[in-house]
């Protein structure tokens, strides 16, 4: 195994650290040790606070991989010493002091924004059908119905939360885009991977490849935590 110890999955909207328990037995089978942080999802702050924790109590040096939104998370928390690598999975590998609405700024809003339920505490949800069709198409039927039933919603004052400074100016980067993703634009991922010149790897998947295609993913990680290291 590489000196890599530990490999931190931080989920995205709508999600728990549950998102990463088909992963997680693949990576722990090859020896490391998988830490799957719940964010409050009520901030990037709080957000990166919570996966700096989890860092802190890791042992040896960490591969930290971010679904989603939790791509922002990991840029920012990726400028901890102790993280080696990151890894994007349909993630948002925002630049420095950039938020996720800069980068949409003046493009059509994807369809979930049209039916996403919002509290009155201005959290999002998405309803079943969304998560149908948009989130987890490429799911079995009672799958979706647990996605949907666990979603974590999420501030969206998030949205207008700005990274500091990019960590992967600084770390290895690696991108899994799925190509039939409803909830980041595909092209947005590519040109996002291409400017943190991140290695690429593309999916005939939903937004949320982790469940569809664990075995996929599980390998770009893998390779990833050896490369992180030194290795090939």
């Amino acid at each position: 195994m590489s000196n890599i110890s530990t490999i931190v999955l931080v989920h995205g909207a709508f999600a728990d650290g549950s998102s990463w328990d088909k992963v997680a037995p693949m990576l722990e089978a090859k020896g490391y040790r998988v830490i799957a942080v719940h964010m409050p999802l009520s901030s990037l702050e709080a957000d990166v606070a919570a996966t700096r924790r989890a860092i802190e109590v890791a042992p040896g040096p960490v591969l930290l991989v971010g679904h989603s939104y939790g791509g922002v998370v990991v840029t920012e928390a990726g400028n901890d010493p102790k993280v080696t690598g990151l890894v994007y999975v349909a993630a948002f590998a925002l630049d420095d002091g950039e938020s996720i609405n800069d980068l949409l700024k003046g493009k059509p809003a994807p369809a979930w924004v049209q039916t996403a339920v919002i509290d009155s505490g201005g959290f999002a949800w998405l309803p079943h059908a969304t998560v149908t069709s948009q989130f987890a198409q490429d799911l079995p039927g009672a799958e979706i119905t647990r996605v949907a039933a666990k979603q974590g919603p999420i501030a969206l004052a998030i949205f207008d939360d700005h990274i500091k400074v990019a960590a992967w100016r600084t770390r290895p980067a690696w991108f899994i885009r799925p190509e039939q993703d409803h909830m980041i634009d595909p092209g947005a991922q590519e040109a996002m991977a291409k400017r943190a010149g991140a290695k690429l790897t593309n999916l005939q998947a939903s937004h949320v490849p982790m469940l569809s295609q664990p075995e996929a993913v599980a390998s770009v990680i893998l390779t990833a935590a050896v490369a992180a290291a030194g290795g090939k």
